[in-house]
């Protein structure tokens, strides 16, 4: 069976999973292939020769398992970072707190320090190193097995010697008085919340965040305000705008701002402290 037809046949199977189901199993004969997407087109009426294998990978991903986890890959910022199982696979939507890192880091003259909080596979320390020349960025992690993986994504992407990787609990073990910002995407999802399908496979610990869901957010504000640390991006739960807002009253902020996400869901915010 040519390339073409098996990706016609193996797609009826996925359709329940995915709004794409044709490109999903085409990642997943690259995956096999070890090849790219212009070779596969290409090569359309070529036979397939690894129908066997590729029957495994479609059934496993047609109960919902993420695609990310089996050819151990995500894309993000347009570039391709490692992920594997028992580490939060990356979202689109957190290349919007990239973006807004660097606004206000691009025009930085001085070397500048940031930390981030639960790096998980490095995604935002990795892309904040490719990005801005002068920079130095602690990474932290409750999770022993993210660091390990963040460390690898920071090394393939050559941006390991800007990045000082720790495992702490938020600022447990950060003792450094000069950062002048700390990014995260924390836990942000109520405990009581049930997930979809495909997310139940990803690490509890990096997306749950409390009762509410937001306790972990506000205790990385309590703290970040406590080390006088001027600015604060995170990304947060679409309905946590206004409980949020409120608690900045707490606190003597210079400013701040909310954005959304592809979605138009709000998802994150931007916070300076006055120091």
């Amino acid at each position: 069976m040519t390339i073409k037809d098996t990706i016609r046949k193996y797609s009826n199977e996925l359709k329940l999973v995915t709004h794409i189901p044709a490109k999903e199993v085409e990642i997943l004969m690259l995956h096999l292939l070890g090849k790219n997407t212009i070779w596969l087109h290409l090569n359309y009426n070529v036979e397939f020769e690894k129908e066997k294998e590729l029957e495994v990978l479609v059934k496993k991903r047609a109960t919902n398992y993420p695609i990310e986890y089996i050819i151990n890959k995500a894309s993000f910022y347009g570039e391709m970072f490692i992920v594997k199982l028992g580490v939060l696979i990356p979202r689109p939507e957190t290349e919007i707190l990239v973006e807004n890192a660097l606004e206000i880091l691009k025009d930085k003259k001085e070397a500048v320090k940031v930390l981030e909080i639960g790096t998980g596979s490095g995604i935002i320390s990795v892309m904040l190193a490719m990005l801005i020349e002068n920079i130095k960025i602690i990474a932290v992690d409750i999770n022993e097995k993210a660091l390990e993986l963040a460390k690898e994504n920071a090394i393939k992407h050559n941006a390991e010697h800007k990045i000082e990787f720790r495992l702490s609990n938020l600022y447990e073990n950060v003792i450094e008085d000069d950062i002048f910002m700390t990014i995260s995407n924390p836990p942000y999802i109520a405990n009581n919340y049930k997930l979809p399908t495909n997310v139940k496979h990803e690490p509890s610990n990096a997306l749950f965040g409390g009762d509410i869901g937001d306790e972990l957010l506000k205790d990385i504000i309590k703290q970040t305000n406590k080390k006088k640390i001027p600015y604060l991006l995170c990304e947060m739960g679409f309905d946590q705008k206004a409980p949020l807002e409120n608690y900045f009253k707490e606190f003597n902020v210079e400013s701040y701002s909310f954005y959304k996400d592809y979605e138009n869901f709000d998802r994150g915010f931007t916070l300076k402290f006055k120091n």
